[in-house]
């Protein structure tokens, strides 16, 4: 009987463990951000979205964004510097919990990460040396060029979906500033990158002033939204309305015009 009693006491003591793990595997994304208190941000550094002051203080429009989003729904934030390419698998793998950093919004994203409402309107711009300005003057002209651009960005898919950039030679870079750096050093014909860098980046008064923005060459446009894991619809619902607060009270407009940024209103 004694030995009858303590299989059963172990039998009901091991039920419970599996009803507690199920319930804690269970969680949802915002319960694992919320009971954790900290929803961790996946950045690269890009100017003018997330980047370094002088005084190597994290900035930009993205930072600010974040910061103001964390206060709406009550969890800090932690930003955490990312290989590009790798976002997806940092993603699914919970080494961060959405990525926030100029991300575009495409089918194939889609599939694999759930979007906030995009808040943001971008394009894609090929960038040139001014010495090369007679010799490219539209996309046409760019037939077999060496063209670079950041792996898995928007600018490669540009790239690969042009009829004539896409029969150059190309080249992935693992920054955005990196496919500038190939321009100026003449290594590459031209860049692919979002507007958003470029404009921010391509001043006389910059490392890149010997670089020109070619407007005749017109690729996609595109919107900006923060990715985070696939089926997250909790998380999602609730950076959504804190947007929405941001865009009712100016805050999101005031930090467009701070940083440059074409705001969706």
């Amino acid at each position: 009987m004694k030995k009858l009693v303590s299989i059963l006491l172990m039998a009901a003591m091991a039920g419970s463990m599996l009803v507690g793990c199920g319930t804690k595997g269970n969680a949802t994304d915002w319960e694992y951000i919320k009971n954790k208190n900290e929803m961790v941000v996946g950045i690269t550094l890009y100017e003018p979205m997330n980047y370094y002051d002088e005084n190597g203080k994290l900035i930009g429009f993205d930072t600010e964004f974040a910061e103001a989003v964390s206060d709406i729904v009550g969890v800090p934030i932690k930003f955490q510097e990312i290989e590009w390419d790798q976002k997806e698998v940092e993603l699914k793998s919970k080494k961060i919990d959405c990525i926030w950093n100029g991300l575009t919004v495409t089918e194939d994203r889609k599939a694999n990460m759930a979007f906030s409402k995009s808040y943001v309107v971008n394009e894609q711009v090929v960038v040139i040396n001014k010495a090369n300005q007679d010799k490219f003057t539209s996309l046409e002209d760019m037939d077999g060029i060496n063209v670079c651009a950041e792996s898995g960005s928007a600018g490669e898919s540009a790239i690969e979906a042009d009829p004539h950039l896409s029969t150059g030679n190309y080249l992935g870079c693992s920054a955005q500033k990196d496919a500038l750096l190939e321009v100026k050093a003449g290594t590459c014909d031209a860049a692919v990158l979002d507007s958003t860098l470029a404009k921010a980046v391509i001043n006389e008064d910059t490392d890149y002033s010997d670089l020109l923005i070619l407007y005749g060459a017109s690729l996609q446009s595109e919107e900006y939204a923060i990715g985070f894991r696939l089926e997250d619809t909790e998380t999602v619902a609730k950076i959504n309305a804190a947007i929405d607060e941001l865009v009712a009270n100016g805050k999101l407009a005031e930090l467009g015009e701070k940083y440059g940024v074409d705001v969706i209103k």
